[in-house]
């Protein structure tokens, strides 16, 4: 995927010109962010005909990840904790109550025990953010005042996304209204799957205005998207509507973040980055569950985006079981002694 030269940098018309930067709320604040957020380009039908992803080559790319880069001993863990200040440690059940998400959130704020931190001389250390539905939003809030610790709310229908438009609008500003640093929302994948570049171009600017303050994660549900290119078109489709962060799954599809799908995202982040200066996030989430999982996503960030993208402003984890895999491995390396996953609960 080509970046092309000397792109013009405008606005879609859902994202003003003179829209604030940088006065906004210090709830709706990412963590660590450095730069500007991403504010779109009208959409190019010329750059997405020539979007193409030859699915061999990137599933050669993907095979060849777990064995070139072996990380051992110290600098094994030194990545797990990075992976760990990485993730949004996410609860999204239909029996979510208020005291799953306090202890969710008692996690979030101390991912790993306290003696292991100590025994590693770590300190300070928490996931990128929590994140819920919207009627745990409050709850999550109170459990985690002052912890500079964002909350994120899945919205717009998760996850099928297939609500009417005025209410999945009115479930972002709802969101964001009550808290929210942060919406991820689904995207129409009908518009995808029939070619309509312009609707889901248009969603999205209207989901990413909707959300005012609070930074954009859009799922592109790839596991149903049907081809890498697909995934590519989407991808751009979403970053040049203004989508702070593209995201691989709701963690609903019978298929969720796999290697190939994350290099077609990386890459068509690449190619936006070279082509308008602007930085996007993503976020793998879905499937994800063991800390040798984990490293090899990190590697594959690292190859194809560099140690930038490797801060909770430009990439994420969606994943629960993920923490308490890196506990595990933490405990083990600290002890000398194996773990059992018992010794690490989420709450």
């Amino acid at each position: 995927m080509r970046p092309r030269a000397e792109r013009p940098r405008q606005v879609p018309a859902a994202v003003p010109p003179d829209a604030p930067r940088t006065e906004t709320p210090p709830h709706a604040a990412l963590p660590l962010v450095s730069h500007a957020r991403n504010r779109g380009l009208p959409l190019d039908m010329d750059w997405l005909r020539t979007a193409r992803v030859n699915r061999p080559a990137a599933e050669r790319r993907c095979a060849s990840l777990p064995a070139c880069r072996p990380v051992t001993g110290v600098h094994r863990v030194a990545w797990l904790l990075r992976a760990v200040g990485l993730i949004d440690l996410t609860t999204l059940a239909g029996d979510d109550t208020p005291g799953r998400v306090h202890r969710l959130c008692a996690k979030a704020r101390q991912p790993v025990r306290a003696d292991l931190l100590d025994a590693l001389g770590v300190d300070g250390l928490t996931t990128a953010a929590v994140c819920v539905y919207h009627e745990m939003i409050a709850p999550a809030l109170a459990a985690l005042r002052g912890s500079g610790i964002p909350v994120a709310a899945v919205s717009t229908g998760f996850p099928a996304g297939l609500s009417p438009m005025a209410t999945r609008l009115a479930e972002i500003e709802a969101s964001v209204a009550a808290g929210a640093a942060e919406i991820d929302i689904v995207i129409s994948r009908r518009h995808v799957l029939l070619g309509d570049w312009a609707a889901l171009y248009d969603e999205v600017a209207a989901f990413r205005a909707a959300c005012g303050p609070a930074h954009l994660k859009t799922i592109l549900a790839t596991g149903e998207l049907g081809t890498l290119t697909n995934v590519a078109r989407a991808s751009l489709v979403c970053m040049m509507a203004g989508a702070d962060f593209i995201k691989t799954s709701t963690g609903k599809e019978p298929v969720n973040a796999t290697l190939p799908v994350g290099l077609t995202m990386l890459r068509a982040i690449r190619a936006y980055h070279a082509a308008t200066g602007q930085r996007v996030g993503f976020k793998p989430a879905g499937g994800i569950s063991t800390a040798k999982e984990a490293l090899v996503w990190l590697a594959l960030i690292k190859e194809e985006l560099g140690d930038r993208w490797l801060s909770p402003d430009l990439f994420r984890f969606g994943a629960s079981s993920l923490l308490g895999d890196i506990e595990r491995q933490i405990e083990q390396h600290v002890t000398g002694a194996p773990s059992a996953a018992w010794r690490h609960p989420m709450g």
